[in-house]
């Protein structure tokens, strides 16, 4: 008797089902690396980019993460609450806030750096495969972007 293997279902054969599935999974990855350090993925993104160069406004914070002020403003508001960062009003133009590291939130950057060293080993794929997988997912965001006429 032969044994066959059901044939994929639709699900298995959507791409963006499988990226979305991924993303799920990198969520539950990231969950239980930073909850022990009081963030939440997006926080990290934030705190990544202020690592980077402190004291941005938030609309470029919100511009490099692709998130909208409604997303972004209650999560600064968290990570202030948190003591990770501060909010200020820029002093030239009183409409633009300006959202700066405390420095407990620049010694957190210290807490983190195993991190990206989970997620390499977790993925189960080398540097080359992933730098690879990078590229091919960058050139299909831009060719989604592209085609939806959106940029983010």
């Amino acid at each position: 008797m032969t044994d066959h293997a059901p044939p994929p279902s639709l699900l298995d054969q959507m791409l963006c089902f499988e990226i979305y599935s991924t993303e799920h999974a990198f969520g539950r990855l990231y969950k239980d690396l930073l909850t022990p350090l009081g963030l939440t993925y997006p926080q990290f993104l934030v705190m990544i980019f202020l690592w980077e160069q402190d004291g941005r406004m938030v609309r470029e914070i919100g511009a490099a993460l692709g998130l909208e002020s409604n997303t972004l403003t209650p999560m600064i508001k968290r990570l202030e609450a948190a003591g990770f960062v501060k909010r200020t009003r820029d002093t030239r133009d009183e409409r633009r806030v300006l959202v700066g590291l405390t420095p407990m939130g620049d010694q957190l950057r210290h807490e983190v750096g195993h991190i990206r060293a989970c997620v390499t080993e977790a993925t189960g794929m080398s540097e080359a495969e992933l730098r690879t997988l990078f590229t091919s997912l960058k050139t299909l965001r831009k060719a989604l972007e592209t085609a939806s006429g959106g940029s983010g």
